[in-house]
């Protein structure tokens, strides 16, 4: 058999010492990654596929011409810069390049050279990081898919329906029209002859509605030829061009974009025939998801789901449509594994949740990581399933997945317009600013500004998601150091209530006529936006296991007492005689977010507690409640100041924040905090409690004091059964673990998490 010369020489040159070949071209484009605990979508330890297998890179001889070149390939802009000595956590297995040198142009890694596939003298803690810019390529999928029209080889655009009946012009969004397709800088309509309801699903996908609906292609025949007939119409001549035509699109109905099906723009024999001779232009009718019904009553509403389907839900995504993938199994949230994701099972998740096509398939739990069971892994679905559940997959735990290994996605949502009805003015950056609205005022639409009354961090979540800017990071209501707007100085909305999952403050509930007791200026709303927040989550499992009784001795309760962990009829007793009956636990909180969670006010006002000897950065960190079957609180709210550390981290993650010596306070990304069930103050004082069925409960952040991605997992409830001896936790979950079939309102929530009930 005849090799080539470059691999016949291969093995004399390296036993010569001599150079390797010095590119990897021949052997194809290779995948890459960002890997690394709680790390950013554009930053992380670099990772490479190589013959089914991932592996690192060793940053000897890596600069910042090669991290351009691997963020380019790994779909953004350009490179920040580059980090050695395995910043973000030592790699397993394989380090597949060593010595790699672009000039910066290249198109992938593998046009580089090297020393050549597994070839290297390096050990893990050399492993390279890259930052990249965080802004992606213009029309960059994260699986790349052939995104060419055939055959002419041109980029497709964009898509777009342009509505013609006037019912549809009035419909926001825009849900039925003649399709338009942007090919080289140039809107084209499409040729209905061929047309299906394949290129009709592909084309609602795009514009982020998951199924179509009918169209009376008969009444559109009429409209069209009227318009053929009328001499006034421009669009008799405009036909007669091909340059007003796609000609021809041939789709299987499970593609991601257009792009990706047949498109023939012009006749095969060229200009000299007319593309769609006697056809008229493809009209599509869409149907949208329940998020985005016009005239819907309530906002953020769940509609109901057929027992026997796999529910599924976002987590952790600061756009909306976009998150970390969870399912619901035996009664448990838990999330998908990475492996074998891509774009065709992300769309079917996307579609499932009432949203268009994918348009990234994410992994690497660039989302953040998930708590609890993996229950999916290596997930095949075709694109046309109802639900994920009726795709094929392995049981989560059968080929060793992690959490890292998380997957996620970014669904393709309708324009609703909902960003150009608000603006930020006056902050110092894009990001933050005086809150400004567009709102109607006696039929005439107008701009100002919003009153600051109620104001908190749920509507400030919302302005930021409505901004296109992700979560808020703090919610401002004296902000008297900003200026807004000229002429927009008016409040034109007050006493704004958000759940929070509102697209659009003009959605939450607020007064009919604006009443505003400060007025405008200095007290109004703005907000400071983040692309990364923090999520903390109870690990209820760990709660269950560990409670039980103790009767513990007043003569050891004098600092638990100058904390204020106990009940009020402690304070009625003769001290340092008889004792206080608790119930114990251990807590671990987890920070399961992309950004770590910090206190809210710096050293300077923390607050040193001589008894326990540290300081406190939160006065107000949890609740921990007893309450009876119709939620009366029964045993006193243990409301803790905190200590926040990094207790532990996974594998490859360091501690960054510990209490010991006034050090820095917070609980890094992947990490968690850990409370045991004998340190003072973990407990409910239950000594005034007869016995009974009751529900227990913990509240993190109860205050909502610091901003975090999700707040409808900081509640955390078990069943409590107390004969009087001892006592039993069962059904202990998070506050987001039912709420697929039962919500509390917005008003009973807030009042259970404020002790107020």
């Amino acid at each position: 058999m005849f090799l080539p010369a470059s691999f016949s020489l291969f093995p004399l040159l390296l036993l010569l010492g001599g150079a390797p070949p010095s590119s990897l071209q021949s052997l194809g484009p290779s995948k890459l990654r960002l890997v690394g605990p709680g790390s950013r979508p554009e930053e992380g330890r670099l990772e490479v596929l190589h013959q089914g297998q991932w592996g690192t890179v060793c940053d000897d001889d890596f600069g910042l011409q090669e991290a351009t070149v691997a963020c380019r390939q790994l779909g953004f802009e350009g490179a920040l810069t580059w980090a050695h000595s395995a910043k973000y956590g030592q790699g397993e297995g394989h380090i597949w390049l060593d010595n790699v040198r672009c000039a910066g142009t290249e198109n992938s890694l593998d046009q580089c050279g090297s020393n050549g596939w597994g070839i290297s003298d390096c050990s893990h803690s050399e492993d390279v990081g890259v930052v990249c810019q965080p802004q992606r390529q213009r029309g960059y999928l994260s699986e790349r898919i052939s995104n060419t029209l055939r055959p002419q080889g041109q980029r497709l655009e964009a898509v777009r329906l342009k509505p013609i009946l006037a019912s549809a012009k009035r419909q926001n969004p825009v849900i039925e029209g003649a399709v338009e397709v942007k090919y080289e800088g140039q809107w084209r309509q499409v040729c209905d002859q061929s047309w299906s309801r394949n290129n009709s699903r592909v084309v609602c996908g795009m514009l982020g509605f998951p199924s179509t609906g009918t169209v009376d292609g008969h009444y559109y025949r009429k409209v069209w030829n009227l318009k053929m007939k009328d001499p006034r119409s421009r669009l008799k001549s405009l036909t007669k061009k091909n340059s007003f035509w796609i000609h021809r699109v041939s789709c299987l109905g499970i593609e991601p974009h257009l792009a990706s099906c047949q498109v023939q723009v012009a006749p095969a024999r060229g200009k000299l025939r007319l593309a769609c001779p006697g056809g008229m232009h493809a009209v599509v009718s869409c149907v949208p998801g329940s998020h985005f019904r016009p005239g819907k009553a309530k906002p953020g509403r769940k509609e109901p789901v057929a027992e026997q389907e796999m529910r599924v839900r976002l987590r952790s995504g600061p756009q909306v449509g976009e998150g970390r993938v969870e399912v619901l199994l035996n009664r448990q949230w838990g999330t998908v594994c990475d492996y074998g994701w891509n774009l065709a099972s992300a769309s079917v998740v996307c579609r499932q949740l009432g949203f268009g096509s994918a348009r990234e398939a994410l992994s690497g739990a660039q989302m953040g990581q998930g708590l609890g069971p993996i229950h999916l892994s290596e997930v095949r679905c075709r694109g046309y399933e109802r639900t994920l559940g009726d795709c094929s997959a392995l049981e989560g735990p059968q080929n060793g997945c992690q959490h890292d290994n998380d997957a996620a996605v970014r669904c393709n949502i309708p324009n609703m317009g909902f960003q150009d009805q608000v603006r930020l003015a006056g902050g110092r950056s894009p990001e933050e600013g005086l809150v400004e609205v567009q709102v109607e005022v006696n039929g005439i639409r107008r701009w100002g500004a919003v009153c600051s009354d109620h104001w908190g961090l749920t509507e400030a979540m919302v302005a930021c998601r409505q901004l296109g800017l992700g979560f808020a990071s703090h919610a401002i209501k004296d902000a008297w150091y900003w200026q807004g707007t000229p002429g927009a100085g008016e409040v034109v909305m007050s006493g704004v209530r958000c759940s929070g999952t509102e697209l659009a403050l003009q959605q939450c509930q607020r007064h009919g006529p604006v009443h505003c007791p400060h007025g405008t200026g200095r007290f109004s709303a703005g907000v400071s936006c983040t692309d990364s927040a923090p999520d903390l989550v109870m690990n209820a499992q760990l709660v269950q296991e560990t409670a039980y009784l103790e009767d513990r001795p007043l003569s050891q309760l004098y600092c638990a007492h100058e904390e204020n962990c106990l009940s009020q009829s402690a304070d009625r007793m003769d001290w340092p005689y008889g004792h206080r009956r608790l119930l114990r636990f251990s807590s671990q909180i987890h920070n399961l977010g992309r950004a770590d969670f910090r206190p809210k006010t710096g050293r300077h006002s923390w607050i040193w507690h001589q008894c326990h000897r540290h300081y406190h950065s939160i006065e107000v960190f949890t609740h921990y409640d007893l309450l009876t079957l119709n939620g009366s609180k029964v045993a006193e709210g243990h409301k803790a100041s905190f200590c926040l550390e990094d207790t532990n981290c996974p594998e490859g993650l360091q501690r960054r924040y510990a209490c010991a010596n006034f050090g820095e306070q917070g609980v890094t990304v992947g990490c968690w905090d850990t409370y045991r069930h004998d340190i003072d103050c973990q407990w409910v004082d239950i000594t005034d409690v007869g016995p009974g069925d009751y529900i227990f409960q913990v509240v993190v952040n109860p205050k909502y004091e610091v901003a975090e991605s999700d707040f409808s997992n900081n509640m955390m409830r078990c069943r409590c059964k107390y004969d009087g001896h001892r006592v039993w936790l069962h059904n202990c979950h998070t506050g987001d673990s039912y709420r697929a079939s039962t919500e509390l309102s917005l008003e009973q929530e807030q009042r259970l998490r404020n002790n107020l009930i």
